[in-house]
């Protein structure tokens, strides 16, 4: 799992020292005629996902419970947490498209999407990777105690939901 997140950290940090070098090189940023990112539903989306967080610790604490029914509603509840943040995030991008920022407009919105799609695609992944635990959360695999698994997708949905606060504040706020 280090290895996977030092991996991940080292994607990220290319991908953000790339929108920095394609930002300070625009005479203009935003560029004029191009549509503003919704920083204001951006941000509120935000504490959806950092209150995913907190029901990821929420769940972790019910598990050496070994309370296996709060676990399985705290993993729900996280999993809604984030297939919300991404719903809402896939209805502003929509929004965006229509109003002619795409991945074709330049720099800023092609490393808008690069950088904000990538991590969708992270979380995307993380949910699946929550959804497989909640399963095995049903069958009473961590009844027993052996919690490795739970606790390697808590890490890297800790990992996804910390880099979150990172990109909304480069991306949309500076």
């Amino acid at each position: 799992m280090l290895f996977l997140l030092a991996a991940e950290t080292m994607f990220f940090a290319g991908l953000i020292s790339a929108f920095f070098v394609l930002r300070l090189a625009a005479p203009v940023w935003p560029p004029p005629l191009q549509p503003r990112l919704p920083v204001l539903v951006t941000g509120l989306n935000t504490l959806v996902l950092l209150a995913s967080s907190v029901a990821m610790v929420a769940a972790l604490r019910a598990a050496r419970r070994v309370d296996t029914r709060a676990l399985m509603e705290r993993l729900a509840a996280t999993a809604g947490l984030g297939a919300l943040f991404l719903a809402v995030q896939g209805y502003e991008w929509a929004r965006l498209i229509h109003y002619g920022l795409t991945v074709t407009s330049g720099a800023y919105g092609g490393t808008f999407y690069t950088l904000i799609g990538v991590h969708a695609a992270h979380v995307l992944g993380a949910l699946v990777w929550l959804a497989v635990t909640l399963v095995m959360a049903t069958r009473g695999r961590f009844a027993d105690g052996r919690l490795t698994h739970l606790r390697a997708c808590a890490t890297y949905w800790h990992f996804v939901v910390g880099l979150w606060p990172i990109l909304y504040l480069t991306v949309y706020l500076l």
